[in-house]
C-alpha cells in the first residue's frame, strides 16, 4: 500500500554498498583462504572503511573509496595477522566485482516501467562504481550514477545529496532514497529527502533527530510502497 510521505516521488536514488551490492561478497569468494578469520575480517574491514570516510570528511584529508577500501583492507588483515600479499589483491579486486542482492535487477526493471528515474548515490569513486554497475549489468536501468568525488567529501555531508537533487533535477522532497545504512538514511531524511531504510539485517534505529520515513526488509518492498502496481 502506498504510503502517504511518498506520494509525489519523481526519482528513487539508492545508496550502492549494503543497499544495491553486498559489501560481505567480495570475503565470501575468498572465505576458505580466509579460514576462521573471514567473517571477522570482512566486518572490520566494512567498518574501517567507514570509520575512515567520516574521520577524512572531519579532518579535510580527502582521498577517492578505492584508497580507503585499501587502507580498511589492510587494517582488517593486519588485526587478524594475516599477511599474504596475493589473498590482499584478490579481496581488493573482488569488491570491483560485488555480487547485488537477489532482488535489485527486478526492482530497478520495475521502476522503470512505470516511468520511475533512478540513480545510485554513492561514496564510491566513479571507477569503482563502472565496475561495480557494468559487472551487476544494470547500467540501462539507471540515468544517473553519483559519486561523491564531484564534492569532495563524503556522506553524510549535505553536499553529496545536493548532487541528486542538482542532477536530476527535482527537489528533495521528490526523491526517494532508498540506502540499507541507517546513519546514511538520517542524513538524507536531515537533508529533506523521502528515505526508505532498508533494513535487511534487524538493525536498531540510530538516536538521532530524524528518522527514515519507511523502513523495508528487501528492495522488493519499494514499489509497493511508491503505489506502483504490479
Amino acid at each position: 500500500m502506498a504510503n502517504d510521505r511518498f506520494s509525489n516521488i519523481q526519482a528513487c536514488v539508492f545508496d550502492a554498498y549494503g543497499t544495491l551490492f553486498d559489501v560481505h561478497s567480495a570475503v565470501g569468494r575468498h572465505k576458505q583462504r580466509l579460514g576462521t578469520h573471514a567473517d571477522a575480517v570482512s566486518a572490520l574491514w566494512r567498518t574501517k572503511q567507514l570509520e575512515y570516510t567520516w574521520l577524512r570528511s572531519l579532518l579535510g584529508h580527502h582521498v577517492d573509496f578505492w584508497q580507503v577500501t585499501g587502507d580498511a583492507l589492510d587494517y582488517a588483515l593486519d588485526a587478524h595477522d594475516v599477511d599474504d600479499a596475493a589473498l590482499r589483491e584478490d579481496l581488493i579486486q573482488a569488491y570491483l566485482n560485488l555480487s547485488t542482492y537477489p532482488e535489485v535487477t527486478s526492482v530497478l526493471q520495475r521502476l522503470k516501467q512505470h516511468g520511475m528515474r533512478t540513480a545510485i548515490l554513492s561514496n564510491g569513486s566513479p571507477m569503482m562504481l563502472d565496475a561495480a554497475v557494468t559487472g551487476a549489468g544494470i547500467a540501462e536501468l539507471l540515468d544517473a550514477v553519483l559519486s561523491v568525488e564531484d564534492v569532495g567529501i563524503y556522506k553524510p555531508d549535505p553536499r553529496v545529496y545536493q548532487l541528486a537533487v542538482d542532477q536530476l533535477g527535482v527537489s528533495a522532497a521528490q526523491i526517494s532514497f532508498q540506502s540499507s545504512n541507517a546513519w546514511d538514511a538520517v542524513a538524507a531524511a536531515t537533508f529533506g529527502m523521502r528515505v526508505a531504510w532498508v533494513n535487511r539485517f534487524g538493525q536498531r534505529r540510530e538516536r538521532l533527530t530524524a528518522q527514515p520515513d519507511a523502513e523495508l526488509k528487501t528492495l522488493d518492498e519499494l514499489p509497493p510502497l511508491l503505489g506502483l502496481e504490479s
